[in-house]
């Protein structure tokens, strides 16, 4: 929650500001995160905790040195809209290294994730796991990454954390709606640094 001080908090505790970003992301409505913080005497509207969420811009945090990290992607539905969730994580602690948002899948896009990924964590000498995805191998190829096809295994990590995403985003028929793209990648960063912070 370090972006916590820039936010505007002029009518609601910083403690509980903290509080309701972290019910969302952990798996309440932002109905239900309203109706928890009116338990302290705190009345804010869906729209304003929505705002909290995004204007946090939460992300997992920077540092880690897996020895493996599992990278794939799924889809993710806004608006009636496919979209793709890349996903890279470290299957030793099930967390979450790096996620992305894009409208399609390709190598070109992969290598921005990669290019992404790369400074945030020292994974120059990690192997990376994939699926058959082609788009996935060539772009570890051309970033000079070491990889390797498996099909199960700690690659499974990553369906994992796709499963618990998908279980979160239930309560919206795996959709995402009336939201834009910016948004959604948003609340999933969100939730990466949750989901990390809670495993």
């Amino acid at each position: 929650m370090d972006r916590l001080g820039i936010m505007q908090r002029e009518r609601t505790p910083r403690e509980l500001m903290a509080f309701g970003i972290r019910l969302h992301p952990g798996g309440l409505s932002l109905s239900n995160t309203v109706r928890e913080l009116e338990k302290y005497g705190v009345k804010r509207s869906r729209k304003a905790v929505h705002d909290w969420v995004h204007e946090a811009d939460l992300a997992p945090k920077d540092g880690a040195r897996p020895e493996q990290a599992a990278l794939d992607e799924t889809v993710i539905w806004i608006d009636g809209q496919q979209y793709w969730l890349y996903a890279a994580v470290n299957p030793a602690t099930n967390r979450f290294l790096h996620v992305r948002l894009f409208s399609t899948r390709t190598t070109a896009l992969t290598e921005i994730f990669l290019g992404e990924l790369m400074p945030k964590h020292e994974v120059e000498d990690a192997l990376f796991l994939v699926d058959s995805a082609a788009w996935l191998k060539a772009a570890l190829h051309r970033r000079g990454l070491d990889w390797r096809y498996e099909r199960h295994g700690n690659r499974n990590s990553v369906e994992r954390v796709y499963r618990e995403v998908k279980r979160r985003t239930s309560s919206f028929s795996n959709s995402f709606s009336h939201v834009d793209p910016a948004t959604t990648d948003s609340w999933l960063q969100a939730f990466a640094r949750w989901h990390n912070e809670t495993n």
